[in-house]
């Protein structure tokens, strides 16, 4: 296995994995906003068809009825999240390599870089749950054609008028479903295909960006590959009315499967496929970027 960077000061990897985050929202939103759509789509009356056909069909649509800005409805939120959210995701995944490391010079196998991967995924639930749940809400809003929250702000007051806390955090076992285990298999991919690249006798900080963002963008389809199902209960556990599901994501499942098939599971898969790819590319390549103007500016932080 080749050579792997140490772990990051967390003071680094918070400015670092922010940025990272950044690029990720901005490149990734729109096709975020087709796939919530997609997902949680009403069930059409008898004879009538589907509110979107598909994923294009549903892009058609937001950008003639809402323009560029119905693509980035509900940005606000993981904007806000990102900058903390990523940083403790990689600092999370950091520590979860340190964790397990004997000595500093330890190298990590694939099932411990996955195992730290894992660890990354329930520091962000914290941040994630709330953020996806209102990301969620008004990605749907403008869809329904009913206008109840104004904002980002306005949506997480309002959530926490009626249902406090809770219903700020509604879906925290979903998400949890969702991040731990894709999160294992984001950085362990990541991690695999930046070893696999670095030609022979280099180091892997020394990567091109084409193959980094190669790197970053496989890794993003190797996370939703594992993401896509839980992802889909989440969606529709967090946007469905207080009470509809009594049991949680079970009562989504049992829903979802009866009446939609195990397909249903999937919904959104072209647009989080679509969108994957570029959007981590973007992530980690912002993630090696920042990381190297901080040791430069910053060799002993």
């Amino acid at each position: 296995m080749a050579e792997q960077p140490q772990p990051i000061s967390p003071v680094k990897n918070f400015f670092a994995g922010g940025f990272g985050g950044v690029c990720l929202v901005f490149v990734g939103h729109p096709l975020d906003t087709i796939k919530v759509r997609l997902q949680t789509q009403p069930k059409p009356q008898p004879g009538q068809p589907l509110l979107y056909s598909g994923t294009f069909d549903c892009f058609r649509k937001t950008l003639v009825g809402e323009g560029v800005r119905g693509l980035y409805r509900g940005m606000a939120a993981p904007i806000v999240g990102v900058t903390p959210m990523f940083a403790v995701c990689f600092f999370g995944f950091g520590l979860g390599k340190r964790l397990q490391q004997r000595t500093p010079d330890d190298i990590l196998t694939y099932p411990q870089l996955f195992a730290a991967g894992m660890l990354s995924g329930v520091f962000t639930t914290v941040i994630m749950a709330p953020g996806e749940r209102i990301k969620c809400l008004l990605q749907i809003q403008a869809a329904t054609g009913e206008t109840k929250y104004s904002g980002s702000l306005d949506c997480a007051k309002q959530l926490y008028r009626e249902a406090g806390i809770r219903g700020v955090y509604k879906g925290t076992v979903l998400t949890l479903m969702r991040d731990v285990p894709a999160s294992g298999m984001y950085f362990m991919t990541y991690e695999w295909l930046k070893n696999i690249l670095t030609p022979e006798g280099k180091s892997v900080s020394d990567l091109s960006v084409p193959r980094i963002l190669f790197a970053g963008g496989l890794a993003g389809i190797f996370n939703w590959a594992v993401a896509i199902p839980p992802d889909v209960l989440k969606s529709r556990f967090q946007t469905a009315p207080a009470g509809k599901y009594p049991n949680g994501f079970r009562d989504v499942l049992r829903e979802l499967i009866r009446e939609e098939g195990v397909a249903s599971l999937y919904k959104g898969f072209t647009a989080v496929m679509i969108r994957a790819f570029p959007a981590n590319a973007a992530c980690f390549l912002g993630f090696e970027v920042a990381m190297k103007f901080l040791n430069w500016i910053a060799p002993g932080l």
